[in-house]
């Protein structure tokens, strides 16, 4: 055999095994992601991870690696129904990589075992998590661990139909003021059922359309218990503030009594709500940030700013203007290979630099989670972003993340919901509550 054959063997032999060293390197992973709450303005909740797979793919093909994500989405436009699906799956062992969910379920989802900590997978001092708001941070921990990186922001701000308000008097000028005075705490609740009964009165809007809550239950309501100065938590205790919950109930109550919400308001089916409040056929109501592109995208509004006045929640008697931010999270669930949960939470990190985030916020009415979001064009560029976050953010508080908060929620529900119908009195409302939350919660709450 001559030489130059042994050479050619032998460099044949050689790109053969390199070949099979190349197949035996390449890494195949599936990485699953579902999301609660998710309409067609929210799609990059999970296109997002997509986006964040093609990049980590490339990155690791510049540093030699054959790594092939694929991303399997699936997205709930209803949270029930997301929640009681991601049960079933985790309780068959086949929950979801990554989920996105509020972040009232961390408590909960990690006492039971369902998520791991993001902290023990990521960097927290690298970027972008180091670029992320630390009160977001702060809303995505529990107990001092970070389970998660959050997702989105948002506010939930009080609403005036423009031309209505001019109807029962207000100039261009008062309505230029109006968030000022809210925040000032000069225009309060009572004020708005003061205006809603003038609508109505001046027949720009039906009895009972003029003032026009949230249709269902949601984080939105304890918004109006802070006004009242409800406090939620204080030391990591939950805190059930009677007198603040009693005068929470009481301004339901008289709303339905001054004709200005109906009685039987709650249940109220959701497109139908959707549709009333950007029509014109609604004074007053409250909402999300995010309700923005609904109002724009699906339900036709053309000009928002030139109809459309928004303010904080305005306070009541003992409390404060203020609003509610119920930041989504990106969370890792359990029970998965752990080369698996590591290139899920590079890919939640990935998904969460700002340009990447701003897709989301933008499209979807939310706000920007990280600083250097305003750095970008098509953040800053959008009027929406830019004044909510400036109006609304630097006043927002949150739920708290506490294991025993979701039977608070419930018994605050049920007595909002008994009262506003007239079942009980808001006194005797807020005794059902504490009876129950007493039964139920024993020394984790503190009753004032």
């Amino acid at each position: 055999m001559t030489i130059s054959r042994l050479a050619i063997w032998a460099g044949a032999a050689a790109v053969a095994l390199l070949g099979n060293i190349g197949i035996a390197a390449a890494q195949n992973v599936t990485i699953s992601v579902w999301s609660g709450g998710t309409g067609p303005n929210d799609n990059y909740r999970v296109d997002a991870i997509e986006m964040a797979a093609d990049i980590l793919e490339r990155e690791r093909a510049i540093a030699g690696e054959d790594l092939n994500i694929t991303v399997e989405k699936k997205a709930y436009p209803g949270w029930d129904d997301f929640k009681q699906a991601l049960t079933l799956a985790a309780e068959a062992g086949n929950a979801p990589n990554i989920v996105v969910t509020g972040h009232e379920d961390i408590a909960p989802w990690s006492q039971s075992g369902l998520i791991v900590p993001a902290e023990d997978y990521l960097n927290l001092d690298a970027w972008p998590i180091n670029d992320i708001y630390e009160n977001l941070m702060e809303i995505a921990s529990y107990g001092g661990v970070v389970y998660g990186l959050p997702q989105d922001a948002e506010s939930r701000p009080f609403f005036f139909w423009k031309p209505h308000m001019k109807a029962i008097g207000y100039s261009d000028e008062d309505l230029e003021a109006l968030p000022a005075r809210v925040q000032a705490g000069e225009y309060t609740l009572a004020n708005v059922l003061e205006d809603a009964k003038k609508m109505q009165d001046a027949g720009v809007v039906q009895a009972g359309y003029g003032f026009y809550p949230r249709p269902e239950n949601g984080p939105d309501y304890w918004q109006f218990y802070t006004s009242f100065g409800g406090v939620m938590e204080e030391d990591g205790k939950l805190v059930l503030d009677k007198a603040a919950m009693q005068r929470f109930y009481q301004f339901f109550a008289d709303a339905v009594a001054a004709g200005v919400t109906r009685k039987n308001h709650i249940g109220t089916p959701n497109d139908q709500w959707y549709s009333e409040v950007p029509s014109g056929k609604v004074g007053i109501w409250h909402g999300g940030t995010w309700h923005y592109a609904r109002y724009v995208n699906q339900e036709g509004l053309k000009d928002f700013f030139g109809n459309i006045a928004f303010t904080l929640i305005p306070a009541g008697e003992g409390g404060k203007a203020n609003t509610l931010t119920h930041p989504l999270v990106y969370l890792l669930t359990s029970k998965h290979g752990e080369d698996e949960t590591t290139i899920a939470a590079e890919l939640i990190k990935i998904a969460s630099e700002p340009r990447i985030n701003t897709l989301h916020a933008i499209k979807s009415a939310h706000l920007g989670i990280a600083h250097q979001q305003s750095n970008i064009d098509l953040y800053s560029s959008d009027r929406w972003a830019r004044e909510a976050t400036e109006r609304l953010l630097p006043h927002a508080n949150a739920m708290p993340n506490n294991t025993n908060f979701g039977v608070y929620w419930s018994a605050m529900w049920k007595g909002l919901e008994s009262a506003w119908t007239g079942q009980k009195t808001p006194e005797q409302a807020v005794n059902d509550v504490e009876a129950e939350l007493r039964n139920s919660l024993g020394e984790a709450i503190v009753i004032r």
